[in-house]
């Protein structure tokens, strides 16, 4: 099926157009790709979930966004991340590699995935950060495990479902496994998933997480004492106010003039929507590396 017959089926439900048009863009990946020094399953809450590693140097663990794997999430990333760092990435449950699960999808659940992973391969504290479902992850794990988080990077993602946009709330209500038929998430799914047959099962174990709302806390946000990094895109389906209003919790919005810099940092990159955020590779890059060092 042609990308133009997958949008004439989905102008049926107009409301879902633009969230799916962003499910259905795939990162452009130029050359070869980096290969992990260590890849495995470690076994956390009665599950396997699949990592990689790369690198030396101090810890960073990479959590990706819904329906994507690492390689669709942070391949133009790690290369660079990599020659100076041990980055570690993790597939969540039934994504990628990890193999599907019934188990019960919760933010709270996955934050402790992470842990288990970081346990397993005895990290004991590390830098974490999380794009879109990956970022309310990082944002539960500095929650529910602050002594074993360093610094937190968010891009393009929220602590609670009213971070976002109500169009992007609605969007999954009426969305369907058949939607996703003769993408690059199903492509990308096919070419890595230990039984392919789970796809439609998976689909609808995600929507249906999509659909329950999660608030990680305004007083927990403000308890966070990890320096943080939120980048969004001007136009990524944030709410703004919202946006300023966590920024706030986390110390920024002052008048550094007057007072001293926070020690957390937000960037609105423009012109960029959720997808085409995460494109911006230099970008990104110039700001991970001046937070994080």
């Amino acid at each position: 099926m042609t990308m133009k017959k997958i949008i004439n089926r989905m102008k049926m439900s107009k409301k879902i157009l633009p969230i799916a048009l962003l499910l259905f863009t795939v990162f452009q990946v130029n050359g070869q790709k980096t290969k992990p020094t260590e890849s495995g399953y470690a076994p956390v809450n009665g599950i396997k979930v699949y990592y990689e590693v790369y690198g030396q140097g101090m810890p960073i663990v990479l959590l990706h966004g819904a329906f994507y794997t690492i390689d669709m999430n942070w391949s133009q990333l790690i290369p660079e991340l990599s020659k100076h760092r041990k980055v570690i990435a993790i597939e969540m449950q039934g994504h990628g590699h990890s193999p599907y699960s019934d188990r019960a999808l919760s933010i709270t659940t996955l934050a402790s995935d992470v842990e288990k992973v970081m346990d397993y391969l005895k990290i004991d504290s590390a830098d974490v950060a999380g794009y879109s479902m990956g970022g309310s992850i990082a944002y539960q794990f500095a929650v529910q495990s602050p002594k074993r988080l360093r610094k937190l990077v968010i891009i393009s993602s929220t602590y609670k479902t009213d971070g976002w946009l109500p169009i992007v709330n609605t969007a999954f209500e009426d969305f369907k496994p058949e939607f996703f038929d003769n993408t690059p998430l199903k492509t990308g799914y096919d070419a890595v998933a230990p039984d392919t047959t789970k796809w439609t099962k998976f689909l609808k174990r995600m929507f249906d997480f999509a659909k329950v709302p999660f608030n990680c806390g305004d007083s927990n946000i403000a308890k966070i004492t990890s320096p943080v990094l939120i980048i969004s895109g001007d136009n990524d389906g944030l709410d703004k106010v919202e946006l300023m209003k966590t920024y706030q919790l986390l110390g920024g919005g002052v008048a550094a003039d007057l007072k001293p810099m926070p020690k957390s940092h937000l960037a609105i990159v423009p012109s960029q929507g959720h997808v085409s955020l995460m494109m911006q590779t230099e970008t990104i890059l110039s700001y991970l590396k001046e937070f994080l060092n």
